[in-house]
């Protein structure tokens, strides 16, 4: 199963995106089980986790993040969403998302954020 993040694009510092992703190839009793997350890779550096949202509805974000974005899922559209707010250069990158459920561990193809000062 292979998902596609979307929503990415170019943006000044201080805008907004949301980035979509959706697992419809993904069954809905593994869906709302599974653990989600976003990831980023920025050019040269390792790729990092941004945010992370269990089934019970817990949520974990990076320290660089946390306050400005804001992870979601919803399970009658089997789609995860990273709310983006106050975004700055250094949130520049590819991001991923990621479904790591009862069927499996599936990543989506990336998306581009470019953040200009």
């Amino acid at each position: 199963v292979q998902l596609q993040a979307s929503g990415g694009g170019s943006v000044q510092a201080g805008g907004s995106l949301k980035l979509s992703c959706p697992a419809s190839r993904i069954i809905t009793s593994v869906f709302v089980k599974s653990r989600m997350a976003w990831y980023r890779q920025a050019p040269g550096k390792q790729r990092e986790l941004v945010a992370a949202l269990v089934s019970g509805g817990s949520t974990n974000y990076s320290d660089t993040v946390k306050g400005r974005f804001t992870i979601s899922r919803d399970n009658a559209k089997k789609t995860l969403y990273l709310q983006m707010d106050s975004l700055e250069p250094e949130d520049t990158g590819v991001y991923y998302c990621n479904v790591d459920g009862a069927s499996g561990n599936y990543w989506g193809r990336g998306t581009q954020v470019t953040v200009s000062s």
